[in-house]
């Protein structure tokens, strides 16, 4: 198809927009970390995004489908935070960091209600990130997390993200201060799980 301009055939420029998913993916972030997850819409991220309203939808589907996304990616950024962790307690800093720096992914990870639970995507960046917590666990001696790693992984899991959580909503401002939260965090560990 052509136009013509000035009496003159011209081929006319398709319309690209780059990377529309990372875009829309960016905008429902910026959102999230505002003003929460109920704050998404579609439509409202087409308008952000510069594109037609059905856009987003080509890419996620629904709303549902989106958060499912960011859930999944999250995951996936999780694991490759902790996989490389040096100990139990290393891990547990970078679970702390990564919610720090990932705060829209960390508040829609862990909303099952807001996600597609049998999302293949999901539910492999999910294992990824449970397995790289295992691994740290399991690399403790039973000696000093005890005979059930399970419930240690548990233990450890609880701490970090009771404590990321805390964190994010200002739980902690008092009694962290001006402090390094991830050293506060290291300090916790250290009183709970002492040889780590």
């Amino acid at each position: 198809m052509t136009e013509k301009t000035d009496g003159a055939a011209k081929t006319p420029r398709p319309y690209h927009h780059g990377d529309l998913r990372r875009a829309i993916l960016t905008a429902a972030l910026d959102v999230i970390a505002a003003d929460g997850p109920s704050a998404l819409s579609l439509r409202d991220l087409a308008r952000r995004a510069g594109v037609s309203h059905a856009a987003p939808a080509h890419h996620f589907k629904d709303r549902t489908g989106l958060l499912t996304a960011i859930a999944a990616e999250g995951f996936g950024l999780l694991a490759q935070t902790i996989k490389d962790a040096a100990d139990l307690k290393d891990a547990g800093v970078r679970y702390v960091r990564f919610a720090r720096e990932h705060p829209a992914h960390f508040q829609v990870m862990f909303a099952p209600d807001l996600l597609r639970a049998g999302d293949l995507e999901l539910t492999t960046a999910r294992a990824l990130a449970g397995d790289a917590l295992r691994e740290a666990v399991t690399a403790v001696s039973p000696e000093s997390r005890g005979t059930d790693a399970r419930l240690a992984g548990v233990a450890a899991w609880s701490l970090a993200h009771g404590f990321a959580t805390l964190l994010l909503g200002h739980n902690l401002d008092d009694p962290v201060g001006d402090r390094d939260p991830e050293e506060v965090f290291r300090t916790l560990a250290t009183m709970l799980f002492r040889s780590t």
